[in-house]
């Protein structure tokens, strides 16, 4: 390509004073072109996607260790403090999982790793040591983390650490990236990107082209020209063009009003401190109902309330199954659930289904999200989530069978029922603009005491916006958390329809606005 149209001062700048053999960094020509980084770096794009550089990229890898790294050499890799622990003979769940020093999310981790490689045996909330092989990655993840924390700050080259299958299997699924949070991963992977260039022919030819530099005038005022003419120094300057064509005209996009909504409850709970939850919209029952201490023969699991996952594969057995509980919470629910459990309480007096539990449905409230994090959750903490919910339901101007959800925790010693009735006044008086708040005793079974708000529509009246609580200890104790945990799972479509002024739950989803509903986006504003 021989682009030959004017260059910018910063290119001609940079083109002048590179080597006309050999590869170079931009790096390296900073004080000579007279350039700060930024702008050679700019320069040097510019220049390659004209042709007159060739662009080169390497990258070195290295492997470090982290804080949590660190934490796990002095209190112990987790599995290898857990086998330990289980060497003296079977173990409560509580007291495997007890390890001082590691977040509760990296320790549920290794438990539920450890049972999923059989490992472990867990029968009646008791742990016990399972005589299989699988122990000497663990023993290679601590030799490593030795290693790491040896080289100090710049890690190891990552082909240099020679690693076993197994032991880079290990090491690959533990990194930042694969676990989510950063905090958890006990290695992290530093990658180097360095950048090197080299002339091209057409850029050695536009290079002899250039001559001596210039001094560059931008900004053409009276002032100056007067000067550059009275001393007749316009011959040695070089002019900058300018391109004063009209610019193309492009059409400006904007949110729908109920996106711009949502953003804005984000915005503002994100404002206030709050840490997102995310999940999948396909849970098993277990997250879904039975971490919640819903028993199973409750009515909210009916075909006819719950949309069911159908396996296609197979359909003599109809629903579609988990393959596994994550995080070895399945047996401390269960054991709740008998009556059996940490938090002292008489259960539901059934024999919990194992199996069953583990059925797929769509989410039919946003609390799974909140259930799911008590297993990760800092105390204190505060975790919101807008989770899209599925629920059998008769569609009118108040309901609709798939609708969004604002789900939240906050815990902490101090954290008190009357926290939770401000946090719920806030979301119908700020976020759903009602002028009228009402709270109404509730029941839920999964938190005690238990309250409904209510709001004031201009049209529709009195509308449930949804309900709250504080988790129950059959919610919290099997995940080891003592302090209370106030939840609260509403409805943000609801709240839509008071912030934005509409009457029909339907209106937030069409394109074709009724009459009067084209002013939305200014209450969004608002």
């Amino acid at each position: 390509m021989n682009d030959s149209s004017p260059l910018a001062p910063n290119e001609a700048a940079l083109l002048r004073v590179a080597p006309a053999s050999g590869r170079f960094r931009f790096e390296d020509l900073l004080e000579a072109a007279g350039l700060k980084a930024s702008q050679a770096q700019s320069a040097a794009e510019s220049l390659t996607a004209r042709g007159m550089f060739e662009r080169e990229e390497s990258v070195t890898r290295a492997l470090v260790i982290t804080d949590t790294g660190r934490a796990q050499l002095e209190g112990g890799v987790p599995e290898l403090a857990m086998k330990a622990k289980l060497e003296a003979g079977p173990q409560p769940i509580k007291e495997v999982q007890s390890l001082p020093g590691l977040e509760r999310s990296v320790i549920g981790s290794a438990f539920g790793g450890l049972k999923k490689s059989k490992l472990i045996a867990v029968d009646k909330g008791q742990v016990t040591l399972a005589d299989a092989p699988g122990w000497a990655v663990h023993e290679g993840r601590r030799a490593l983390l030795e290693r790491l924390a040896a080289a100090g700050e710049g890690g190891i080259a990552w082909d240099a650490l020679e690693l076993s299958p197994e032991q880079l299997s290990d090491v690959e699924a533990r990194l930042p990236g694969k676990r989510g949070k950063k905090g958890d991963a006990p290695f992290d992977l530093l990658e180097d990107r360095q950048r090197s260039y080299q002339l091209t022919p057409a850029g050695a030819e536009r290079q002899g082209q250039l001559g001596e530099a210039k001094r560059q005038i931008g900004e053409l005022t009276s002032d100056v020209l007067a000067e550059l003419l009275k001393d007749g120094s316009w011959k040695d300057v070089e002019f900058r063009s300018f391109n004063l064509a009209e610019p193309p005209w492009t059409p400006i996009g904007r949110r729908d009003p109920y996106r711009a909504f949502l953003d804005l409850v984000k915005q503002r709970l994100i404002g206030l401190g709050f840490e997102e939850m995310q999940g999948s919209l396909v849970e098993p029952e277990f997250w879904n109902m039975d971490a919640l201490f819903l028993p199973q023969f409750h009515p909210a699991r009916e075909i006819h309330d719950v949309y069911f996952i159908e396996d296609a594969e197979d359909e003599a057995r109809g629903h579609a199954f988990a393959q596994e509980i994550e995080g070895g919470a399945l047996e401390p629910v269960a054991l709740e659930h008998e009556g059996k459990g940490p938090s002292g309480s008489r259960g539901w007096a059934y024999d919990f289904d194992r199996e069953r539990t583990k059925r797929l449905v769509l989410r039919s409230q946003g609390t799974v999200l909140s259930a799911r994090w008590l297993q990760q959750a800092r105390i204190p903490g505060k975790y919101f989530a807008m989770a899209r919910c599925f629920r059998y339901d008769t569609v009118d101007a108040t309901h609709a069978p798939d609708f969004f959800q604002v789900e939240g925790i906050v815990s902490s010693e101090q954290t008190s029922f009357r926290h939770l009735l401000g946090l719920l006044k806030v979301f119908a008086s700020e976020m759903a603009r009602s002028k009228e708040v009402m709270f109404v005793p509730a029941y839920f079974p999964f938190t005690e005491p238990s309250v409904e708000v209510h709001m004031k529509h201009p049209d529709l009246g009195w509308i449930e916006l949804g309900g709250a609580g504080i988790f129950r200890p059959e919610v919290t104790r099997p995940h080891g958390i003592e302090a209370p945990v106030i939840a609260w799972g509403l409805g943000l479509d609801r709240m839509a329809m008071v912030a934005l002024g509409i009457k029909d739950i339907r209106h937030l989803f069409t394109n074709n606005l009724p009459d009067g509903l084209s002013s939305l986006r200014d209450r969004v504003a608002r």
